[in-house]
């Protein structure tokens, strides 16, 4: 029966034991074997290319085979994967034994070496690599779709912005950071408010394309470490973290507006004007401590002042 296919990279100083080795693996079945002849000749064979066992002699000059296990492990962790390991030395010994298995050799074999063993040994530590990096390419692919699910929970499908969730997330984060540092920051919640009922709605049929719209316009008008976030149908936050509360500019919410109505939402079917209402609450550390919940009802409460104004609609405590 052929052996399980497998790469090999044989390690030796020793020109005649390589040629020796390589054709007794050929003879046995194996007909993927690089050689090495140094432990840094091997390291740069593995980084062009991987192998599934290490066939390495222990005594070698510069650096030796136990020195060379111990980088392999060092390039397998940065690469993330798993080489199988297979030290060979003059003889025998329990400490040897240990140490070999103690520096990341998965098995030790004495020299001479007979094809029966070796062939059993190659197929149990190739084994070991294949199971091992198997199940390394299963946490990395579940890592993978953990993160995916995770982006997912916490990002709005249409616009690509945070959502809900995210901006309690960050807003916790924020409190606390304010209380414990100082500082200060600012929630403010923005409204893409319906225009006059006498005229049709822009959004029925263009919804998607002037959520969008709105959507980058929105995320231009801030600073690029500022959050933003659709958090209901027509409804956006921002928050914004500022290290220096006596610079705080409450004005900024008016330039914000003017920047994102200016000339309304271009779509498909041309510009669609649009009526926006921001309300936003100010917060910094030497202020009385506010729950998520109390920060979004003043913030909310901020907006629909907004809403029943005429000319700017902007209204910041």
């Amino acid at each position: 029966m052929s052996p399980p296919p497998l790469s090999l990279l044989v390690v030796d100083d020793m020109q005649y034991s390589r040629t020796v080795l390589k054709n007794t693996l050929e003879r046995i079945g194996y007909d993927d074997v690089r050689l090495a002849g140094s432990a840094a000749e091997a390291l740069d064979a593995l980084t062009q290319r991987r192998a599934d066992v290490v066939i390495a002699d222990w005594v070698m000059p510069e650096m030796n085979g136990l020195e060379l296990s111990t980088a392999i492990r060092r390039q397998d962790e940065e690469a993330g994967r798993y080489t199988a390991i297979i030290l060979f030395a003059p003889k025998e010994e329990d400490k040897a034994m240990t140490q070999a298995l103690h520096e990341g050799a998965d098995d030790f074999l004495t020299k001479p070496i007979q094809d029966v063993q070796l062939a059993a040994r190659i197929y149990a530590a190739g084994r070991i690599a294949m199971l091992q990096n198997r199940l390394m390419e299963t946490s990395a692919a579940l890592e993978t779709a953990n993160r995916l699910l995770e982006h997912q929970s916490t990002t709005d499908l249409i616009t690509g912005l945070a959502n809900q969730r995210a901006l309690n997330q960050r807003l916790e984060a924020l409190v606390l950071e304010t209380q414990a540092r100082g500082g200060g920051f600012c929630l403010a919640l923005v409204s893409l408010d319906q225009q006059d009922e006498a005229q049709v709605s822009p959004f029925e049929d263009l919804s998607s394309e002037v959520l969008l719209g709105f959507a980058k316009r929105l995320r231009l008008a801030v600073r690029p470490t500022d959050l933003v976030a659709r958090i209901a149908e027509e409804e956006f936050a921002l928050l914004m973290h500022v290290h220096s509360p006596q610079d705080f500019n409450r004005d900024l919410f008016k330039r914000v507006l003017t920047s994102i109505t200016r000339d309304g939402i271009q779509t498909s079917e041309g510009a669609v004007p649009i009526l926006v209402s921001i309300g936003a609450h100010f917060h910094q550390s030497d202020q009385p401590l506010m729950t998520i919940r109390e920060l979004m009802k003043q913030t909310r409460s901020n907006l629909d002042q907004a809403r029943g104004q005429s000319g700017t609609r902007v209204v910041v405590t």
